[in-house]
């Protein structure tokens, strides 16, 4: 009424019309006196007409002319008395409440260019087509959301749609049906009844779900009183009623602003579209919560969650308990199996191979086998009865299509689908699953034959590669302990050809913990230690694997799996019906012409033992289950060979959103923990199984790339030990070095040349004794200590040399000759007793024949002036 109202007059003057205003203006209504809508409005816009009226401050001189025209709830009788009404010179229309009616007058508002101010809620009227059209109430759109978002929020999947059988309630139900959908939930039936002949049908009892527009709250609000009978029949039924914010504005009935002179728009507000969740009970109802076109389902006002972020995650959706009818708290399924109805229709495989998983039988059933049993004790389980019929599909002469059977049951031809149903990503597409109740996968079954023992297995165990690097590292570290033992231990010295076959003999003793050679030093003693953990880990694999081969039957396959059928061309055997039949086509790119079609159990050996050359196949794809089945009842004669290459399982089929398999999923699982699906599969499956694959050498072979950690840790291990060593002598002979070298410059200043120490010295240095290295310094120390001494004009003071050295390494010449051993060098000049004449280089000489035994030490001899290195080969 104030959309018209505010057309004409704003504080007494107006908008693009004379100033003479008319003294009377018609405005019509048509309504449902007798309705729910009728008796609430039409007293509200008579009172409002003459509140206006009543004020000359709103439009002056002018007066509203309300004419009002009962519907009476028909099509034809309120399109005739609209058809009246514009016969009237009327500005605008109130009206109607019934969207048929606003569907054809709509159409003569719109030529004769009335503004229809309508309260039909049907969503396909819209602005667009009739621009004329007005709408006064919230759109059904937004209503049909809000009973998709209840069906989601508890879990179901089908609803039944009662409704008005007219263009009203088509238009409504049609979009409730496009609302379902986006919930993956759909209308399973529609009726147009009334609660009364549900309550008849029993409807209104434990089990069942009513969820109503907002024309019953509407009702119930608008009734002084609610019989017993009325409220019994709605016990229990959800109910939306549009939201009106609690606020002042709620009970706020001045039409008139603080100067009185106008209407008071201010108290007019637009809300986003909300309704009140209702649950009846008793003579009333209570709320359960709200929901908004902003944050849909929630226990919190829609106006408090308007000033925050909106979340329609189905995490945020709440409502409080409802007491469903029944007077119970429990959430019904929202379905249930007809007492008098047709059971299940079920197509069950009419199997020819492999009967024990699902066939024809002459029992009442109708099939038999252990797909049927897991079935019926699934059933068992559920809290409903099932009533079920099993159909034979099928000719019984070869195995039926299990694709055919999946599409039909997609196409309803059947209700489910029971029997080895392989779940795959096509037949998901169409059909709901229940939880697999076997697992399965495609694998390869090929001809076999037994590796024989050979006169080289001991060699087996280990790559050639893993052979290679251990005897390399074998000599590395005897090379490496020799190295770190030479200097300061007595096992590893002697001459070269003995310190070779040492070093070889070590290396290879440490395979069997059985070397002799006792390690001295710190970094030899961490490097045998690390060593030997290798060898024994070493030792431990090879023993482990060499058993293995001597003793597990080998056996080998010219098909090493999949990758082997691939690249060849051989024929491949599938088993009638199976699904691998697509897959390889499809999936594998195997050209359709290398596929045999085997029909039955002989069939599968006959193929195979022909082999390819002989009009049979190189192997045969199938499923799992099937394979074990088959090699069990040939004896092991054929055998898997490769790795499961699809891992999938068997479930039951149903039609999409079926309730059912969310059921029966349950009911597996719970057969699976309770040790009853078990029974069932020991029952029809037990056999004897043979060995799962084939267990060729060279998958049994230990590699390199299981010990390449140990062998890296090894030679970091021996590679530092050596640097620590080599760091150590550098640094010994370098003091060797600087402590020998000044005396010879001191001593002879005319004579400033150095001699630059050859690589021979070096390594005559390294393969002295650590004792004798240690004695050496620890002398040359003593004589630094005692060489400033010594007076200016060059003359040397008197002291001690005792020289100590073995007589081995001394180089020794031949005793009868007269050899002589070079002991030291001193000074400067001069003759000796025995008159050896020297000149700058000292040569001492004393006679072989001094010397008892070459054990004998040189000692006790007494040189004055400067201190020198024991020289070899008398240089």
């Amino acid at each position: 009424m104030w959309v018209a109202v505010g057309v004409l007059g704003n504080n007494g003057k107006s908008r693009g019309i004379s100033e003479n205003y008319p003294s009377v203006i018609n405005v019509g209504g048509l309504f449902t006196f007798n309705s729910a809508i009728g008796r609430s409005a039409v007293p509200a816009i008579v009172a409002a007409i003459e509140d206006v009226n009543s004020d000359t401050t709103i439009l002056k001189h002018t007066k509203i002319n309300l004419i009002l025209q009962d519907t009476n709830c028909s099509g034809f009788l309120g399109t005739v008395q609209a058809m009246q009404l514009t016969g009237n010179d009327i500005i605008a229309a109130l009206g109607p409440q019934s969207s048929g009616i606003a569907h054809v007058i709509s159409h003569v508002a719109n030529e004769l260019q009335v503004p229809l101010l309508s309260f039909a809620t049907d969503p396909t009227l819209s602005s667009l087509q009739f621009p004329y059209f007005l709408r006064t109430t919230t759109n059904d759109y937004f209503q049909m959301y809000a009973i998709a978002d209840l069906v989601e929020y508890f879990g179901w999947r089908e609803v039944v749609a009662i409704f008005v059988d007219d263009d009203y309630g088509r238009n409504g139900i049609s979009v409730l049906s496009d609302a379902l959908a986006k919930k993956r939930a759909k209308i399973s039936y529609k009726a147009a009844f009334t609660p009364g002949v549900a309550k008849r049908l029993g409807m209104m009892s434990r089990g069942y779900v009513w969820i109503a527009t907002d024309w019953l709250p509407s009702v119930l609000d608008s009734s002084d009183n609610i019989d017993s009978d009325t409220a019994n029949l709605l016990q229990g039924v959800i109910a939306l009623r549009h939201h009106t914010p609690d606020s002042d504005l709620k009970n706020d009935s001045k039409l008139r602003d603080s100067n009185g002179s106008t209407l008071h728009f201010k108290s007019l507000r637009i809300f986003d579209q909300a309704f009140d969740v209702l649950n009846i009970g008793g003579t009333g109802s209570r709320r359960l919560g709200y929901w908004s076109n902003y944050s849909g389902l929630s226990i919190v006002p829609p106006e408090i969650l308007y000033t925050k972020p909106p979340n329609t995650s189905s995490s945020n959706q709440h409502l409080y308990s409802v007491l469903w009818p029944g007077e119970t708290t429990t959430k019904p399924r929202g379905w249930v199996f007809p007492n008098n109805g047709n059971p299940l229709q079920i197509a069950v495989p009419n199997r020819v191979t492999f009967p024990d998983f699902v066939t024809k039988d002459k029992g009442p059933l109708g099939a038999r086998g252990f797909c049927i049993d897991v079935f019926e004790a699934a059933v068992e389980l559920l809290p409903y009865p099932v009533p079920h019929q099993y159909i034979l599909y099928g000719d019984g002469r070869r195995n039926p299509m299990f694709d055919n059977l999946v599409n039909d049951v997609a196409q309803n031809k059947y209700d489910a689908a029971v029997g080895d149903v392989t779940i795959t990503t096509n037949r998901t597409r169409i059909v709901d699953f229940t939880q697999p109740f076997m697992e399965s996968g495609l694998v390869v079954v090929a001809p076999v034959k037994e590796v024989k023992s050979s006169p080289w297995s001991f060699l087996m165990p280990f790559t050639w590669q893993m052979w290679g690097v251990t005897g390399i590292f074998f000599l590395f570290v005897g090379s490496v302990v020799w190295i770190l033992e030479h200097r300061m231990n007595a096992d590893f010295r002697g001459p070269p050809r003995q310190q070779l076959v040492t070093v070889f003999w070590f290396s290879f003793s440490t395979m069997f913990f059985s070397h002799r050679e006792n390690t001295v030093s710190t970094l030899g003693r961490l490097v045998l230690i690390l060593w030997l953990f290798v060898v024994l880990i070493i030792n431990s694999s090879y023993t482990a694997s060499l058993t293995s081969i001597l003793t597990v039957q080998q056996l080998s396959s010219r098909i090493q799996g999949m990758d082997t059928l691939i690249s060849s061309s051989d024929p491949i055997g599938i088993q009638d019906g199976s699904f691998a039949y697509k897959y390889l086509i499809d999936e594998l790119n195997i050209a359709e012409s290398r596929l045999r079609i085997l029909k039955t159990r002989d069939e599968y050996v006959n193929a195979l033992q022909q082999g390819p050359g002989g009009g049979g196949v190189a192997a045969i794809v199938d499923e799992l289950p099937y394979v074990d089945m088959f090699l069990s009842s040939t004896k092991c004669q054929f055998s898997t060979v490769g790795r499961e290459f699809t891992r999938s399982g068997w479930g039951f089929a149903f039609q999409r959103d079926s309730p059912l398999a969310i059921d029966l999923s349950t009911a597996i699982l719970q057969l699976s923990e309770n040790g009853e699906l078990q029974r069932i599969h020991d029952k029809w499956l037990s056999r004897d199984k043979c060995s799962a694959q084939t267990n060729p050498i060279d998958e049994s072979r230990l590699s390199l790339k299981s010990f390449w950690g140990l062998f890296l840790i090894c030679g970091i291990a021996f590679f530092v030990a050596l640097l620590v060593f080599l760091g150590r002598v550098c640094w010994q002979y370098s003091r060797y070095s600087a402590e020998g070298e000044p005396h010879d410059v001191e001593s002879h200043p005319s004579r400033r040349t150095l001699r630059t120490p050859s690589f021979k010295e070096l390594i005559d240095f390294v393969d002295k004794k650590e004792a004798e290295i240690k004695e050496m310094l620890r002398r040359k120390s003593g004589d630094s200590k005692r060489h400033p001494s010594q007076g200016s004009d060059g003359q040397s003071n008197n002291g001690k040399l005792t020289a100590c050295a073995c007589a081995e390494d001394l180089s020794l010449g031949d005793p009868d000759a007269g050899d002589a051993i070079v002991l030291g060098t001193v000074g400067d000049g001069g003759e000796l007793e025995d008159g050896v004449r020297w000149d700058l280089v000292l040569m001492v000489w004393v006679p072989i024949t001094s010397f008892a035994k070459k054990e004998d030490s040189v000692s006790g001899f007494e040189i004055l002036g400067f201190t020198t290195r024991t020289k070899r080969n008398g240089i």
